[in-house]
């Protein structure tokens, strides 16, 4: 990072969706995080000539249409908030030039992949963040199994009914009871929070998760189980949905700017 008084921090967005929006709003418009700007986008899709040029236009910042050139740009740091496939496709290529913010945390499912961009981030010097999206209490898992004192950890996710299935249902139904490596798979719009949890925690086969179709609720509801040597941990977390795309909790968003500013800020609260 380049360092003029406080950190100025340039960056590159792969992913224009709706967390694309927000961010390009919220840094380049609002200016919410001082010092930093979202300067380039990019998308190889051969229908992004078409629309992109009008996106960056409005935000201020540089469309590229391939990786390369993309990384050859002057950001800094790279957020991908695209889907898990970007991840696989592009998490390599820039760890080995940029530092890289994950938001398709359910790429992790894979252990492999895990091991793969720790190594190349080791090689290359450059670092991996991966904000905790919508839900807490991370540092308290991730200070007990450090401390060898994490036997278990369950996740309950509660959603409302049409977020999660096309079926008309008029009680909750439990549509997925497992690991948090199969949750990812069957659910991969909605179960990035059980990955980073496992990340945190005893890993993507300990994890258990259950997902929660329920009409009758309007919040995106996490609750954590944790229990160990350390004592036992308990958590909900009621997030209003994103007005954009029910699936995502809106304190997701939130999350990504609050971990650019932990990087920019030179006092740090928490991880």
């Amino acid at each position: 990072m380049k360092r003029i008084g406080l950190i100025s921090i340039k960056i590159g967005l792969i992913g224009k969706g709706n967390l694309g929006t927000f961010l390009l709003r919220k840094i380049n418009i609002e200016q919410i995080i001082p010092n930093s700007e979202i300067v380039a986008i990019l998308d190889e899709r051969k229908k992004a000539k078409e629309e992109l040029p009008t996106i960056a236009d409005t935000y201020g910042c540089q469309a590229f249409y391939d990786i390369e050139s993309f990384l050859q740009s002057d950001i800094d740091i790279v957020i991908e908030c695209s889907n898990i496939e970007a991840v696989i496709t592009y998490a390599l290529k820039v760890i080995d030039k940029k530092d890289l913010m994950i938001i398709s945390i359910g790429a992790f499912a894979d252990p492999s992949f895990g091991e793969r961009i720790e190594e190349a981030g080791q090689e290359s010097g450059h670092r991996i963040y991966l904000p905790s999206g919508a839900i807490g209490g991370l540092d308290a898992l991730k200070a007990a199994k450090l401390a060898g004192g994490l036997n278990s950890v369950t996740l309950t996710t509660r959603k409302p009914a049409h977020s999660l299935t096309a079926e008309k249902i008029t009680a909750e139904q439990t549509l997925f009871e497992g690991s948090a490596r199969d949750a990812i798979e069957q659910f991969p719009k909605n179960a990035n929070v059980a990955i980073v949890l496992s990340l945190a925690g005893i890993g993507v086969e300990k994890t258990r998760v259950r997902i929660i179709a329920d009409p009758n609720v309007t919040q995106n509801i996490h609750h954590i189980e944790a229990s160990g040597s350390f004592g036992e941990f308990d958590m909900t977390i009621k997030n209003n949905p994103s007005p954009d795309n029910p699936k995502t909790s809106h304190i997701t968003g939130a999350s990504i700017l609050a971990a650019l500013a932990n990087i920019s800020n030179a006092v740090v609260v928490g991880s």
